[in-house]
């Protein structure tokens, strides 16, 4: 099955690196996209799946926040975390990962490799290697990494997972991924 021109390779990109404008205010790097990231992918014949924005999902654009681009990104995504804590954020990501988990299962259960998941570091939601927390950029995974992890974990399934940021050398950064991948 499946059998015809498609690679058969996929990855799972965090929202915002495909679409800036679904960010909070203030926090956008480039005008449209992560333009390195999705040349990397195409050039190496993977199929880019691109997770929902849980932000968006459940706070809206606006994220409520009242002072835009005067708030440092770190204080943004602090409340951002916060606001992703509430009851009802909460019944949301869940959902959201269960759906980006869905889609895995469904994906490896026809024989596809799916090469990883790419967060975007310092994010509430989706950082892999760092978060913001407490008004500082910090280790550890966003709630939403956080959740897909568990849930994979859940069902016995390992995939890599690397975040970026847009001061990052992101071709460097994505080769030297892929080439643990392939090891």
């Amino acid at each position: 099955m499946f059998n015809d021109g498609r690679s058969k390779k996929v990855i799972f990109i965090a929202h915002c690196l495909l679409n800036q404008n679904s960010i909070s205010d203030g926090t956008a790097v480039y005008p449209a996209a992560f333009r390195d990231v999705i040349d990397f992918f195409l050039n190496a014949n993977v199929g880019i799946i691109q997770m929902p924005c849980p932000e968006f999902c459940c706070l809206g654009l606006d994220r409520g926040n009242i002072h835009g681009i005067d708030s440092p990104v770190v204080v943004e995504n602090t409340r951002i975390r916060s606001a992703m804590k509430s009851d009802s954020s909460n019944i949301k990501l869940t959902r959201l990962a269960d759906y980006v988990v869905q889609q895995i299962i469904e994906y490896k259960k026809y024989g596809f490799e799916i090469l990883g998941i790419i967060g975007a570091n310092r994010s509430p939601n989706c950082g892999v290697e760092t978060t913001s927390d407490n008004n500082a950029e910090t280790n550890g995974m966003g709630l939403f990494v956080e959740r897909i992890s568990y849930q994979l974990l859940q069902e016995k399934i390992y995939i890599p997972m690397m975040g970026i940021r847009g001061t990052d050398n992101i071709q460097e950064k994505l080769q030297r991924f892929m080439a643990i991948e392939n090891e």
